[in-house]
């Protein structure tokens, strides 16, 4: 697994290249707005929100000793418990209404590496991408919730909180590359056949994610550039990974 999620992240390289030689940058143009209006919103929430929950919070402190460092810190936490969900919500709220426009840029890059001008099995619609997308996204969020909250609280265990920063990290970094890897397999598979392969290939799925998660990291540029780059990569492994598996239809190649 470790070797794919290397993979996974040398795919990046060369995504600036490829998208201008294809010239899919106007594709882009819708996603980044909702990247940027989702990421935006998210921020703002987590600094108008902090200090009311971190209020709330402070009220479990009982005594009179320690009050005012634990209000401090029941702020602190309660900011970086929202980003952390803020995070979790923005991969899947974005990737989920993006789907129907990052289809085509997956469709079109598949093409290219294969050959042909272009393919003859597409049936989905618009509404039948954004569907799927949506499907895949809130399938993605409950499983991340379910395994995020038990990792949150163990991260309060001294030591083992830096174990479980990076294992967050991880989840969080496998559920984004999912995602970016579902614009191809959504052509090839079905809803289960999708979850399988990644499944089968999740270290590719975590090395697509960790660049999108520290892409995130870097202020207004990487919310914008993201979802091209992240996709685009995605986009390329998958297709390698189908065309020597053998999975790809006979009309495509």
């Amino acid at each position: 697994m470790i070797r794919n999620i290397f993979k996974g992240i040398k795919a990046y390289a060369g995504t600036f290249k490829l998208i201008s030689k294809l010239g899919l940058w106007k594709y882009f143009g819708i996603p980044m707005l909702i990247s940027f209006l989702v990421a935006s919103s998210i921020i703002l929430s987590a600094y108008a929100f902090s200090d009311n929950f971190g209020h709330f919070i402070s009220k479990l402190w009982i005594w009179e000793w320690g009050r005012e460092t634990f209000g401090y810190l029941s702020e602190l936490l309660s900011g970086i418990l929202i980003l952390i969900l803020g995070f979790m919500l923005y991969k899947h709220i974005v990737m989920a209404f993006s789907a129907p426009f990052m289809s085509p840029v997956s469709e079109k890059i598949e093409a290219y590496l294969l050959g042909v001008e272009r393919h003859q099995h597409r049936d989905t619609s618009f509404t039948d991408q954004l569907w799927r997308g949506l499907r895949i996204n809130v399938r993605n969020l409950l499983f991340e919730l379910l395994l995020t909250i038990p990792i949150i609280l163990i991260g309060f265990i001294p030591l083992v909180g830096i174990v479980s920063t990076v294992v967050l990290f991880l989840v969080q970094a496998y559920y984004a590359g999912f995602g970016n890897m579902d614009y191809t397999l959504e052509r090839h598979f079905k809803y289960d056949e999708s979850i399988k392969f990644v499944k089968q290939h999740r270290g590719l799925a975590i090395g697509n994610g960790i660049v999108f998660m520290l892409f995130l990291l870097i202020p207004f540029i990487g919310i914008i550039l993201v979802l091209p780059l992240s996709v685009t990569a995605a986009s390329t492994e998958t297709v390698k990974i189908l065309k020597t598996q053998n999975r790809l239809k006979s009309n495509d190649i």
